[in-house]
């Protein structure tokens, strides 16, 4: 398989701060990739080195087999959308959309042929007289995105540019930019600490913890089998119940044992034997909680008890007090629980997880 962006053991230090060290990832022709993590994990910091602002301290970046470790940015084959839409106040939409070619001397024919197909894709074509000052934030993040489009470049490189617009705003023009990769088939990477947008964008996503990335993978891989506890607990909203325990030997069968109560690990898909007496942590997400009668022919059955419930619309999320733990469970809308209610409680341990204590890798 092609690759679009190649990064060879990827290092970045400011004096002796390490920010990327030893980084390897490869990028696939067309590929959307998401670079997600909290503020300070070296997303920005290695989407700047493919772009070019930032030079690495060791390591070598190719885009489409040339590379282009010292090339200037300008010759990197890239467009580049940032968090501030950074137009030029005085200039019209139009202006703000061709300035880049003019400078780089394009033909007026071909400028106005990539203008106006900028515009159509991104729907801006009636404002392209107006100046940014008349525009919403949404308006000004799409002459943003159809500065970079106008370029013609393989890679597009995307630097949280939802995250200075209104919550309706970025599910609009999250959509938008799905749409856009769908049309035009570039390699796109995007830098986002929000989950959401990862999940519903990214056709791979990369999770960053301290300059490293912690898992490569599809959103639902991801999702479902997160390799260790810190990609299981980073995502997923609202967040992953985890439970400390140990796995025990009942009568043959392997059992998570915590607080005085026994789960059967049957359904649990584990990658190698459950030794009984290793000391592991169980990870279950509020969707796999089953209450009352989700429980389908299961002979294990614990009680539980309703703490606090937060309809949402669609669906209500509960917390439930279970054997010293509280456990956040998402239940159908039309379903309602007042506080003080007791329930009967099961988990669905095949898309359960369970980690090592002590290396927090999956088990």
């Amino acid at each position: 398989m092609s690759h679009s962006v190649s990064i060879k053991d990827l290092s970045l230090s400011f004096g002796a701060v390490k920010v990327l060290e030893n980084l390897d990832l490869d990028i696939r022709d067309g590929e959307f990739l998401v670079l997600l993590g909290s503020s300070g994990c070296g997303k920005s910091t290695l989407l700047n080195c493919i772009a070019g602002l930032l030079e690495p301290t060791d390591g070598q970046i190719f885009i489409k087999d040339r590379n282009v470790t010292w090339e200037e940015p300008k010759d990197r084959g890239i467009g580049m959308v940032f968090q501030s839409y950074a137009l030029y106040p005085q200039m019209s939409v139009e202006k703000n959309l061709s300035f880049g070619l003019q400078v780089a001397k394009v033909p007026k024919p071909e400028i106005e042929k990539r203008v106006a197909r900028a515009a159509e894709i991104l729907q801006i074509g009636p404002l392209l007289k107006r100046k940014p000052a008349e525009l919403s934030g949404g308006q000004r993040q799409r002459v943003a995105i159809g500065r970079a489009l106008v370029r013609d470049v393989d890679v597009f490189l995307f630097d949280e540019p939802l995250s200075n617009l209104d919550a309706k705003l970025r599910s609009e023009l999250r959509v938008e930019i799905k749409r856009l990769h769908q049309s035009l088939k570039n390699t796109m990477i995007y830098v986002t600490h929000d989950q959401i947008e990862a999940l519903t964008l990214a056709d791979r996503i990369a999770i960053m913890k301290s300059g490293v990335i912690q898992q490569l993978d599809d959103p639902m891989t991801i999702y479902n089998r997160p390799r260790n506890l810190f990609v299981a607990g980073f995502i997923g909203s609202p967040s992953m119940n985890f439970i400390r325990g140990e796995i025990a030997e009942r009568g043959g069968r392997r059992v998570f044992h915590t607080d005085g109560v026994d789960f059967s690990l049957d359904g649990y898909d584990a990658k190698g034997t459950l030794v009984p007496g290793r000391k592991v942590v169980l990870g279950v997400r509020p969707e796999h909680v089953l209450v009352d009668e989700d429980i389908v022919g299961s002979d294990e059955i614990h009680e539980a008890v309703v703490d606090i419930e937060e309809p949402m619309g669609a669906d209500n999320l509960l917390w439930l007090k279970h054997a010293g733990h509280v456990l956040g469970v998402r239940t159908a809308g039309t379903r309602r629980y007042r506080p003080g209610t007791k329930v009967r409680l099961g988990f669905d341990m095949a898309v359960a997880s369970l980690f090592d204590a002590t290396t927090e890798d999956r088990i």
